[in-house]
């Protein structure tokens, strides 16, 4: 029993001297014959493989992505560009001012308002209208007063007074003819000295003079006052209901009231405001009246004759899935300033090209447009004008 350790170590002794023989002859093997590749050393190997295949795709790729970019541009090219253009819608546009002055009471209208014509937009006071209205209304009163008088003549009392007078004044006459009479007698006879004969001719003529003159006096009053003086005193009265229709004008013209159909654009002034004449006070527009307005090179502006139609599109009221197109007529054409021709910079490249402005009317007009709204337009440069 005591002898097993031993026996075990020597046979662990053989044990290791078997494998250091073994270990130094697979030492001494080694230079004769070839390690088998590991497989972590293929991966390594393989890897600038793939490299190359996905440079090579990606080059084929964008080769092709060449050739189809260049297929594209000469399709471009091929066919015909399309020229936009960019408009501007307008609408007729009112200024409302004051032809009198004065201090603005009331503002009745906002912006954005719908208006009719006849309605009053501002009320203004002005008290020198007032004044003038008075003066004038008294002044034809008395204008009135003058006229009624010379057409209505004398009053009866002094067509009475008138024919008294005349009447005493011919008794007088007759009494002096009878005396010259009587003394003209007694001077025939020698009674009478011819002194009293001429004092009582001279007291006939006189008496004489004064029956004319009453006389007259009481036809006067009979027949009124003269033609001339009826037509004065017309004239007197209406020239006074002038200045009063005058001050009454002035007055209906401090209540301003709009002369057209619209929607009230802007308000440029505030209640309680003193204001000139002719100051403009607010601005009226009226949506009926619109056009657009395109400039336009003599190059195609045989595509916008008179009376020819095109499309335009209003991006203001489209929207991503429908766009706004509206139907325009040509009604005018004008050229541009000189600022606005495109001149050639060498002698090669033509002829200078004027701008011209084109105006067209929309077929319906829509309320919901506004003044300043882009229009843009597109046209077929192939219709363009040959040179």
């Amino acid at each position: 029993m005591t002898e097993l350790p031993n026996e075990s170590n020597d046979s662990n002794k053989s044990v290791d001297s078997t494998e250091s023989v073994t270990h130094q002859n697979h030492t001494d093997v080694t230079p004769e014959q070839p390690i088998p590749a590991y497989s972590r050393g293929n991966s390594k190997v393989d890897k600038p493989n793939h490299t190359k295949k996905i440079v090579l795709v990606l080059f084929v790729l964008i080769v092709l992505g060449v050739i189809a970019y260049g297929l594209y541009k000469s399709n471009q090219h091929s066919e015909p560009e399309v020229i936009t253009l960019q408009g501007q819608m307008q609408m007729q546009q009112t200024s409302i001012a004051a032809k009198v002055p004065g201090r603005i009471a009331k503002i009745m209208v906002t912006e954005g308002d719908m208006v009719t014509v006849g309605q009053q937009l501002i009320e203004m006071d002005s008290p020198e209208i007032n004044a003038k209205i008075n003066q004038a209304r008294a002044g034809k009163q008395m204008a009135q007063s003058q006229l009624d008088k010379a057409e209505n003549g004398a009053r009866p009392q002094e067509i009475a007074q008138a024919k008294a007078a005349w009447q005493a004044n011919k008794a007088a006459s007759d009494l002096a003819e009878n005396t010259y009479q009587r003394v003209n007698r007694l001077y025939e006879e020698g009674l009478m000295a011819r002194q009293k004969r001429d004092e009582a001719y001279a007291q006939y003529l006189a008496t004489q003079d004064q029956t004319e003159a009453a006389r007259l006096q009481y036809d006067l009053a009979l027949e009124g006052a003269r033609s001339e003086d009826k037509s004065a005193a017309t004239a007197q009265v209406a020239q006074v209901d002038a200045q009063l229709d005058e001050a009454l004008a002035a007055k209906k013209e401090a209540n301003l009231k709009s002369p057209i159909a619209g929607i009230v654009d802007d308000v440029i002034v505030s209640a309680g405001e003193v204001i000139g004449q002719g100051v403009p006070l607010l601005t009226l527009v009226d949506t009926k009246d619109q056009w657009v307005v395109l400039n336009v090179t003599e190059s195609y502006l045989n595509q916008f004759a008179i009376g020819q139609t095109f499309t335009g599109t209003i991006p203001a009221l489209s929207s991503a899935s429908a766009p706004y197109n509206k139907q325009f007529t040509v009604y005018a054409t004008s050229t541009l300033s000189d600022f606005a021709t495109w001149r050639p910079t060498n002698n090669d490249d033509g002829f200078d090209v004027r701008t011209f402005e084109v105006k067209a009317r929309p077929s319906t007009p829509d309320s919901r447009i506004r003044s300043g709204m882009s229009v843009i337009v597109h046209i077929n440069p192939i219709n363009q004008t040959q040179e």
